[in-house]
C-alpha cells in the first residue's frame, strides 16, 4: 500500500525491504537465531535457565532499497 502510494516506509525485517520496501532498521535475525542456538547448547550441556541471563540484541542493520527509493522519486544521500 505504501508503494502503490509512494509512501516512504520504514519496516523492522530487512525481508520487507527484499521484497519492494525502502527501508528497514532492527535486530539482526541471523544474530539473534546464533545466539538461541548458543543458549540451546548451554541448557543442554545443563545449565538451568532460570540462571542464565537475559541478552538484548547487539547487532542491528540498516537497509535500503535503491529501486524503490528511485522509484518514489527519493534521494538517498551517498555518505548514508
Amino acid at each position: 500500500m505504501a508503494a502503490r502510494h509512494a509512501l516512504p516506509a520504514s519496516y523492522h525485517l530487512r525481508e520487507f525491504v527484499e521484497a519492494g520496501g525502502l527501508m528497514s532498521y532492527g535486530a539482526s535475525d541471523a544474530d539473534a537465531f546464533r545466539h538461541g542456538g548458543l543458549y540451546v547448547g548451554r541448557i543442554l550441556k545443563g545449565e538451568k535457565p532460570a540462571d542464565m541471563p537475559v541478552e538484548l540484541p547487539t547487532r542491528y542493520e540498516l537497509v535500503f532499497d535503491g529501486a524503490t527509493a528511485k522509484a518514489i522519486k527519493l534521494d538517498i544521500p551517498a555518505n548514508c
